[in-house]
């Protein structure tokens, strides 16, 4: 077992990372206030691990309760958010009872903003089963929903008690959804990793083909990042904004194309792409950089060319998005692969030449 600490003095938390996790998940669980667990999962991911993690629950006297929630992107919404505070309460539910969020983002959101304002807070532990939910969106502590007008628009900062994450989950995972998360893995590279980066360059095959060394090594280096910038900044006032690159693009792309449409991973590949075009025609980077960073997202399976949404509707967008913050679109550049930074600060017609697909400098 891999272990990643996650260190935010009295809320700090391990992730823990192995092969067949679930099936033992009682020795991996913090201290219960009481033995008491709700499962918040969706019915795909529930008819192949809950029987599983309610038996190691089992074995430590923990009376479970679950709650089945809508696959999909599209359910992340007040609605769904509402069903499960009503399944809490239905339940019994206290504020000591421990809620668990197996399955991939859209469930660890959704149960972790869920666990944030039930009875004002709630432990929380994550079980993320995909690989974008075990290397970004189960660590860090950001849980929402999205609205129609902007993804994760509403939503609070509520850190697990503890990720557990059972690498043999990815066995049942679609390629198109391991693809998917290869994005945000792919993300650390550039943004912050140049040796992890040239890692991926060599072993991107090895994660397609489902390798297990390699596949376990790529979350734990990419939990390890995530877990020093959160040390750093937990509240997104500086460093972590940098874990947003591609995003201001990709979250564009998801709400204009309807969320779902394509996956949050896809949307993200084709933001780096424009977001490392954009700094190639700031001058920040060189055409080399910009090439590597493009093929090494297409060998992964994902998108680099971004739909066309058109300029006005991709900055009426960029506009709304959160880490604008009523201002100018807030971007996060390349100065270098594995060099990241956030600007305001950039030339209004460079953008427009991206975002009407002009790739040149």
């Amino acid at each position: 077992m891999r272990l990643v600490e996650v260190r935010l003095g009295e809320r700090s938390y391990p992730i823990r990372i192995g092969a067949g996790l679930l099936a033992e998940a009682e020795k991996h669980l913090p201290a219960l206030a009481r033995p008491r667990a709700v499962i918040v999962t969706n019915p795909t991911v529930g008819a192949l691990y809950l029987e599983r993690l309610e038996a190691a629950f089992a074995k430590r006297d923990i009376r479970v309760d679950t709650i089945t929630i809508p696959d999909g992107e599209g359910h992340k919404t007040l609605e769904t958010l509402f069903q499960i505070h009503t399944g809490l309460l239905e339940a019994k539910a206290e504020r000591s009872t421990t809620l668990i969020a197996l399955g991939g983002g859209v469930v660890g959101d959704l149960a972790g903003f869920a666990a944030a304002t039930y009875q004002r807070g709630m432990p929380f532990i994550q079980v993320p089963t995909t690989v974008l939910s075990q290397v970004d969106s189960s660590v860090g502590g950001k849980t929402g929903i999205n609205h129609p007008l902007g993804k994760n628009m509403i939503g609070a900062f509520y850190q697990p008690q503890a990720v557990i994450i059972d690498t043999d989950t990815l066995a049942t995972l679609p390629d198109r959804e391991l693809r998917a998360g290869l994005a945000e893995v792919i993300k650390y590279g550039i943004i912050r990793d140049l040796p992890f980066f040239e890692w991926l360059e060599a072993n991107v095959e090895r994660l397609l083909a489902r390798d297990a060394d390699s596949l376990a090594y790529a979350i734990e280096r990419s939990c390890r990042n995530k877990a020093e910038v959160v040390e750093a900044d937990e509240r997104e006032s500086g460093e972590r904004m940098l874990l947003n690159f591609g995003h201001t693009f990709g979250h564009a792309i998801e709400t204009g194309l309807g969320y779902g449409t394509w996956l949050h991973g896809e949307a993200v590949a084709a933001g780096m792409v424009l977001a490392s075009r954009l700094s190639r025609g700031l001058g920040l980077i060189d055409a080399a950089a910009c090439e590597r960073l493009t093929a090494l997202i297409e060998r992964a399976g994902l998108p680099i060319a971004a739909p066309n949404l058109g300029v006005a509707r991709y900055r009426e967008l960029i506009a709304r998005d959160k880490k604008s913050a009523g201002g100018p679109g807030r971007f996060i550049l390349l100065r270098g692969l594995g060099a990241a930074f956030s600007t305001t600060q950039y030339e209004s017609n460079a953008l427009d030449r991206v975002l009407a697909g002009d790739s040149s400098p």
